[in-house]
């Protein structure tokens, strides 16, 4: 065997040495060891997910919100997973883990009031635009032909891309959770004020195929950013070193392409 090992090689033998400790931690653990020695070390076996989570909402965060504030429930959310996760069931944790932090963390930004009404309502007039544009032009309008439609400056129509940010979140749900099943992004649910509830969905299956086919005639950089996200499960920081680029345009860049897409479902 060689002297060095690679990344890939100790990142192996690392889950090697990890996977029968974490077996025994899951077969010790039980309702009545809450804040015990073997739930204390699941949560600092998964601790990572809480981060990863957090990181991948960094996203749709508006600039009054802190990724540190978000952590205290995130790890909530983590340990109501623990604590009512069955092993016998042989699902996978990590995936029922991220919905429960996930949700932990919603849950909190909601309570902040994260995204006002107004946010939507301006995230609207922006989406109305960009898909008119794109009707007229058909192909995606650049940044300036969006701001002179909406008659602002350039600077102007960038300050409004940031602050209508949190209104372009996505609800990742159904999304590629990194399992290698197939549709990646493409079914995500485009979530707004407006959104029909599980009943009025009747035809998800082609809708979600029409939208796909939507995403395809975006622009590369845009197809980009969404297949690392939803896809590739990257985030905000690694996205910004691959394309080149700020967080802050990759955010811009993220929310014009799910305002366009949004506006053209609604036609559909």
């Amino acid at each position: 065997m060689n002297a060095e090992c690679t990344v890939a090689d100790t990142a192996t033998l690392e889950a090697v040495h990890t996977a029968p400790l974490l077996r025994k931690a899951w077969a010790s653990y039980s309702s009545q060891d809450q804040g015990g020695e073997s739930e204390n070390a699941l949560v600092k076996e998964y601790l990572p997910l809480v981060r990863g989570v957090v990181g991948r909402l960094a996203m749709s965060l508006p600039a009054h919100v802190h990724q540190e504030d978000l952590y205290s429930p995130g790890l909530l959310g983590l340990l109501n997973a623990i604590r009512n996760f069955d092993p016998s069931q042989k699902a996978s944790f990590e995936g029922y883990a991220k919905h429960r932090i996930r949700g932990a963390v919603l849950d909190e930004l909601r309570r902040m009031d994260w995204v006002p009404r107004s946010i939507h309502e301006k995230a609207k007039k922006v989406e109305r635009a960009i898909t008119e544009l794109e009707s007229v032009l058909q192909r995606m309008p650049e940044e300036d032909e969006v701001a002179a439609a909406l008659q602002i400056s350039l600077k102007d129509y960038r300050k409004l891309m940031e602050t209508i940010r949190p209104a372009t979140f996505v609800s990742i749900h159904d999304c590629n959770d990194g399992s290698g099943s197939e549709g990646g992004f493409v079914g995500v649910h485009l979530e707004d004020a407006d959104t029909p509830g599980p009943d009025e969905v009747t035809s998800r299956q082609e809708l979600a195929e029409k939208i796909k086919e939507k995403i395809n005639e975006l622009p590369d950089r845009m197809k980009k950013v969404l297949a690392f996200y939803y896809y590739e499960n990257m985030r905000l920081k690694e996205i910004a070193a691959i394309l080149g680029v700020t967080e802050s345009r990759v955010c811009q860049i993220h929310s014009e392409a799910i305002l366009l897409i949004r506006g053209l479902a609604r036609d559909l």
